[in-house]
């Protein structure tokens, strides 16, 4: 892209549309209320701007489509199958490449095979689903993010970054089953990390042998911010970034809904040939024969294109300084987030912007129902309603911070889009935001609480 010119374009042009829901306020009112305030209850056909999640929502390319044309649906041993691991062959430097229907898939059967009941499970920071299924093989997971994090005005580059010192102290000390580096760190507001800390990460790994897990969700987004911000990087192109990355880990576990570009597929990789064997015979139990692993021919024909469109420069330039505008608009409005902004998300600082409702009435949640009835944007709470933990006198730990995700859909939404995002939040702000009200619960699940659980207005 020429740099003279401050306009961000989207680099590719649109060939199908597809409408979206209209409604008046009024009308949204009944629904956020039918929905038991929980955004995840909508109907998606009532969403005017759907910033959910930027999971699965991708648009995907004309050469991803002609692709799926030759996608081959034999049961085993398809060619679908064979360019796909190729192609992830390349991008990791992995030598056993397991398809799997998305990423949850991947870290439960690695959770299952390789941990050890009662071990610890450590991280930068898990995501919800992440954290799930390890404590569901009976870990005990253990966040260390850095200390940078803490802080949601710092401008520091990779507050993405694991605690160094924490870990070499746990591992030290305490029986561990792996490590897990999130990248990016999803649940801490889309932050990178950066290559020093990875490598400094695997070493500590090796040093004491526990297996690195790289949760590479994101890997595309995290390689063009080394390359942005960590020195001697400058030059290197996004795909060798992002295979000097994984040659740190020993396995990893990709949803390709994310930067794979596609609607469906995941991903287990790792270069041990017995701990591959026995993640296979898991993989049969439920996800189906390892060349397939629950994928269609199809969806494997179009992650093998969509793993390399995802690392391509003019892609990465658009799709960082896209997200980038949302966040630095928000920020001049007066709206509170996690600064720097993010790859693929925007994360708006709801216990800051909403200081008057108390963290016991989860002011997340209370935005996220509260912009869908103003605005018609529908967004993702990231904080105690997803993460708190129950303390023994019945009340609960809240999380480390109270955020309100925007993720935004590759390639889905225009410069328009995001442009009546911000001014939503700046009417937003003077309109409703002093008068909103907290929620309780009237409806709490005990695993994953928030996809599921219902609430209504506090008093």
């Amino acid at each position: 892209m020429d740099t003279r010119f401050k306009t961000i374009i989207e680099p590719f042009r649109i060939k199908s549309v597809e409408p979206i829901g209209i409604t008046t306020q009024e009308q949204r009112s009944q629904y956020i209320k039918e929905a038991g305030l929980n955004v995840f209850h909508l109907k998606s056909d009532r969403i005017l701007i759907d910033l959910l999640t930027d999971s699965g929502t991708s648009a995907m390319s004309t050469e991803q489509w002609a692709g799926m044309m030759r996608g081959d649906e034999s049961y085993a041993g398809s060619p679908s199958f064979y360019r796909f691991e190729d192609a992830l062959k390349k991008v990791t430097g992995l030598e056993h490449i397991i398809p799997t229907h998305q990423g949850r898939a991947a870290e439960r059967i690695v959770f299952q095979t390789l941990c050890t009941k009662g071990s610890l499970v450590v991280s930068n920071m898990l995501f919800d689903t992440t954290r799930a299924n390890a404590e569901a093989a009976g870990c005990i997971t253990k966040d260390i993010p850095c200390k940078e994090l803490k802080n949601t005005e710092l401008e520091s580059p990779f507050k993405g970054n694991i605690d160094l010192e924490k870990l070499e102290e746990i591992l030290t000390k305490e029986k561990v089953s792996m490590v897990v580096m999130t990248v990016t760190n999803n649940s801490g507001g889309g932050q990178p990390a950066s290559m020093a800390n990875i490598k400094a990460c695997s070493e500590l790994c090796r040093k004491h042998h526990v297996p690195m897990v790289l949760d590479a969700c994101r890997f595309a987004e995290n390689s063009w911010f080394i390359r942005l911000r960590e020195e001697g990087y400058s030059e290197t192109s996004p795909l060798a970034i992002a295979q000097e990355m994984f040659s740190y880990c020993d396995i990893t576990t990709i949803s390709a809904k994310k930067d794979g570009m596609v609607n469906m597929g995941g991903v287990l990789a790792l270069n041990n040939p017995e701990w591959a064997q026995l993640c296979k015979n898991n993989l049969i139990l439920t996800e189906g024969f390892p060349t397939y692993g629950g994928l269609s021919g199809r969806d494997l024909e179009a992650l093998a294109i969509g793993i390399f469109e995802s690392l391509e420069e003019d892609y990465l330039r658009y799709r960082i300084q896209s997200t980038a505008f949302v966040g630095r608009g928000l920020q001049k409005a007066g709206i509170p987030i996690v600064t720097p902004p993010g790859g693929h998300a925007i994360y708006v600082d709801a216990k800051a912007f909403l200081s008057h409702i108390p963290v016991t009435q989860y002011p997340g949640q209370a935005l996220a129902a509260a912009l869908y009835e103003f605005a018609g944007i529908r967004a993702c709470e990231i904080g105690s309603v997803m993460f708190g933990r129950p303390l023994p006198d019945g009340s609960e730990e809240p999380h480390l911070q109270e955020l309100v995700r925007l993720a935004i859909p590759r390639r889905s939404y225009t410069q328009s889009h995001m442009e009546y995002v911000v001014e939503a939040f700046e009417v937003f702000k003077n309109e409703m935001a002093p008068k909103l009200k907290g929620v309780r619960f009237t409806y709490k699940p005990e695993v994953l609480r928030h996809f599921t659980a219902r609430f209504e207005w506090a008093d």
